[in-house]
């Protein structure tokens, strides 16, 4: 969906670090939406993460950003010169997978077990008490979590800006496609590590506030962003796994076309309220990729916890 996707790459790295913390996306400017879903997925996984630890773990999550992007681009290329009709099926899945992972986060404060709670509980308990844990090997699996949604937002990513040079001969699509992805994943994840570092330069200036009127303008501007940062972050939190929804309904609304005709005509229909006609047909897709979306990631989730059951039983009884 045009205005998610930064908030998607953001919400995934704050969410790698929001457990640590206590532990320890014209075709630039098309792909500018998907952008929001990126910086929302990934910038709320650093929140309240030890500070040598932040930067360490965006930079772990830029690095797979791009090993996704060596794989993307060329994957790309070659399926729509010898396969286009691909390109929607992988997409759809994506989608489903991004559905899936939101309504899972939703959901699993109310389906986990006392004995995952207690467990969890336990893991935060000794990180905090262990200054020479190895937070790394604890990161470790969330971060190739974040890598995998990144997988998923930068396929539509270079997928949209491959749909802009599609009549242009194979080495301008694969400059054009290169570039815009090199810009996005600098660009997203510079952002995020600019988020994630707003208490620290806030404490900065705080600690190191001269006497007289500047110094009592930095120790103000010191505790503005020390204020502002954890409500940012949790801000975040809740924006990303809303663009979750919005961009996973989205990628199945698109691709599926008597959905997408059916939405297209509820749009329609809106646009002819007086007064409002206008806002509610830009509001209307969105509320229909989001339920869409939720309803999508419920079907999902109950098929995999389906799938998880009968494998464990099956399991137990071999």
């Amino acid at each position: 969906m045009a205005g998610s996707s930064l908030l998607l790459l953001i919400d995934d790295i704050t969410t790698v670090l929001d457990d640590v913390a206590a532990m320890s996306k014209v075709a630039a400017k098309k792909t500018t939406g998907v952008l929001g879903d990126d910086l929302a997925l990934n910038a709320q996984q650093v929140s309240g993460v030890r500070a040598q630890r932040e930067l360490p773990v965006v930079w772990a999550v830029a690095k797979g950003s791009f090993r996704n992007k060596l794989i993307l681009v060329p994957s790309a290329l070659a399926l729509s010169a010898l396969a286009p009709w691909s390109i929607t099926p992988i997409l759809m899945a994506g989608g489903a997978y991004l559905c899936y992972e939101g309504f899972e986060k939703i959901a699993h404060p109310f389906l986990a077990s006392y004995e995952e709670v207690k467990t969890h509980e336990e893991e935060i308990f000794e990180a905090l008490l262990i200054p020479d844990i190895d937070f790394v090997a604890l990161e470790s699996e969330k971060i190739k979590g974040a890598i995998r949604t990144d997988f998923v937002l930068s396929a539509e990513i270079i997928v949209i800006a491959l749909g802009t040079v599609a009549s242009q001969p194979l080495v301008s699509q694969a400059t054009v496609v290169s570039a815009i992805a090199v810009a996005m994943t600098v660009g997203v994840y510079g952002f995020v590590a600019l988020i994630v570092k707003l208490d620290d330069m806030g404490l900065y200036l705080v600690e190191n506030a001269s006497e007289g009127k500047r110094g009592s303008l930095n120790r103000l501007i010191g505790n503005g962003l020390l204020a502002f940062a954890p409500r940012l972050m949790k801000l975040l939190t809740i924006v990303g796994t809303i663009a979750m929804f919005l961009v996973g309904g989205s990628i199945l609304v698109h691709g599926i076309p008597d959905m997408h005709h059916w939405v297209e005509n509820i749009i329609k229909s809106v646009e002819t309220v007086p007064m409002a006609g206008k806002k509610l047909g830009w509001l209307t897709p969105m509320v229909m990729d989001g339920v869409v979306g939720v309803v999508a990631g419920g079907i999902v989730m109950g098929v995999v916890n389906s799938i998880l059951k009968i494998a464990k039983a099956v399991k137990g009884n071999s």
